[in-house]
């Protein structure tokens, strides 16, 4: 996968909050295909903000879920350290956004977390039992842990109900799943991962036809027919025109609380919309962790990562 493009001056002073920037004005990030800015409307900061508390709010205690913890990991390819005695955790019902500059490990680290890649040292722990560095892929993805790509990967000859139905039926094949016969029960999963996703509208539809942002929720939505503990989301907004970044912040939001979330992005207006705790990672490690506000602060977040 492609990482992120370095960040330039514009990002700098975007990271800063100037609102004298090249890209600062609500036309600007129209014409750029970047979501508006929360700082033009305080009416939508204090709504992002009512978004980021209920999550939180819904959050189970750490004692009562499964926490995520990455302790001193360490991955190499040909003597080059992707990740560097990294320490990470998530929290149950949490929300994370990581971010940082290209290289920094951010696809390595969730390589590692879904069983693609083994560390050369390190451990991964999820909850206090299970040792997901014991697992291989498709036993990870049993205890809940699911990964969503940049690039959304959905049957397009396939209605949007057809592709969540399959979704469902786990380690059926295909065909006999096509045409089995669903319970109330399943009925019922999909109607709920319809109006989640705000796919409501179109479950008849091909999902060739769909849009690009939406069919970044289905593919979301085919992740929540497994009833998924921890969702790993990488670039969800990567492509997306404004409204559809914002209906995405919306959707990650609801999530949250109710499963944990980690988004890997690069848009830092999405990223200030629905975090809670942001971490930064450079050079394989964690350079600085803590709300948007605290890392956009830190002068090492500035130097590495908008290159200021």
């Amino acid at each position: 996968m492609t990482e992120p493009r370095a960040a330039g001056p514009a990002d700098a002073a975007e990271i800063r909050g100037d609102p004298s920037s090249a890209e600062g004005s609500v036309t600007d990030r129209v014409r750029t295909g970047k979501a508006p800015s929360r700082r033009d409307s305080p009416s939508k900061r204090d709504a992002w903000r009512e978004k980021r508390e209920a999550a939180l709010r819904r959050k189970p205690s750490v004692l009562s879920g499964n926490v995520l913890y990455l302790r001193n990991v360490t991955v190499s390819f040909d003597g080059f350290k992707a990740l560097d005695d990294l320490t990470l955790h998530v929290d149950p019902g949490e929300l994370l956004c990581v971010i940082g500059p290209n290289g920094a490990g951010k696809t390595t680290m969730m390589d590692v977390v879904t069983g693609k890649t083994r560390p050369e040292h390190g451990s991964v722990w999820y909850g206090t039992e299970t040792n997901l560095l014991t697992l291989g892929e498709p036993e990870i993805a049993q205890f809940g842990i699911c990964r969503k790509f940049q690039k959304p990967t959905v049957f397009d000859f396939l209605s949007v109900y057809e592709n969540l139905e399959l979704a469902l039926a786990g380690e059926k094949s295909f065909w006999p799943t096509v045409f089995a016969r669903l319970s109330g029960r399943d009925r019922a999963r999909i109607d709920h991962v319809l109006e989640t996703t705000g796919l409501e509208a179109k479950r008849r539809a091909r999902a060739g036809t769909l849009a690009h942002g939406q069919k970044q929720w289905l593919e979301i939505g085919m992740l929540l027919m497994q009833e998924p503990k921890l969702l790993l989301v990488d670039e969800p907004v990567a492509g997306m025109t404004p409204q559809e970044t914002e209906r995405t912040a919306e959707l990650l939001l609801s999530l949250a609380g109710r499963h944990s979330v980690v988004v890997v992005e690069h848009d830092m207006e999405f990223v200030r919309s629905i975090a809670n705790r942001v971490a930064v990672l450079h050079e394989g490690r964690v350079l600085a962790e803590g709300s948007m506000d605290d890392v956009q602060a830190d002068p090492r977040v500035i130097e590495v990562y908008l290159g200021a």
